[in-house]
């Protein structure tokens, strides 16, 4: 069993609400999580992007290009950030820099051996946030990215041209202690174990045939 699979019956279990959310309620828990202030999304589409790629050796050319995705394991990051409030909204700040994803360029070489180099897409941005006021915990600003490219060819001289899909989340953030209603602490189930026994098949089947009788 586990969260969600299983008795999904105790009160103290992540998922659905049904009947009255306050039934449960025990507590009030301080937490220490990243509360989020203010965040945008943007999604773009890029054509022909030039991405100088490093590769791992020396791979035979030409090259052909498969397909190019932002990488699971390196965040994105902000370079050149700009915070800049605004006279006439004092909650509120131009906020602009560059957001830089690492991604990933997955291709075959002349001996139709896969290999995958690595690049970064970089996009500018320039938006108006809220921004809290200064204090003693401060804020930052933070960016999630992903690209993704089914599209592209090997120029030669370790670029690949793309046609890339985008999408940058911007956020405000501070680490900070909410107090938040809690039923109390999760009971985790037991895990199920998965297995494969060519065995129970066999073992399930009646011992002896059925039949209906009309």
């Amino acid at each position: 069993m586990s969260f969600y699979t299983g008795n999904r019956s105790t009160p103290c279990c992540p998922g659905p609400i049904t009947g009255n959310p306050l039934n449960g309620l025990c507590e009030r828990v301080c937490i220490q999580t990243t509360k989020v202030f203010d965040s945008c999304i943007k999604r773009i589409s890029l054509q022909n992007v030039a991405q100088t790629a490093t590769f791992t050796g020396i791979p035979s050319e030409p090259l052909t290009f498969v397909s190019a995705s932002s990488n699971p394991t390196k965040p994105a990051t902000i370079t050149n950030l700009l915070v800049e409030r605004l006279p006439d909204r004092p909650n509120y700040a131009r906020v602009s820099g560059i957001v830089n994803i690492p991604i990933e360029i997955t291709y075959t070489d002349s001996t139709n051996a896969t290999g995958v180099a690595t690049s970064t897409t970089t996009v500018p941005f320039d938006v108006i946030l809220f921004v809290p006021q200064p204090a003693v915990i401060p804020y930052s600003i933070q960016a999630f990215g992903a690209m993704s490219s089914t599209i592209g060819t090997y120029s030669g001289s370790n670029v690949f041209t793309l046609d890339e899909c985008i999408t940058v989340i911007v956020r405000v953030v501070v680490e900070a202690e909410l107090c938040v209603p809690s039923y109390g602490y999760c009971q985790i189930p037991p895990c199920t174990e998965f297995s494969q026994n060519v065995c129970d098949e066999i073992f399930d089947l009646p011992l002896y045939p059925t039949a209906t009788l009309n």
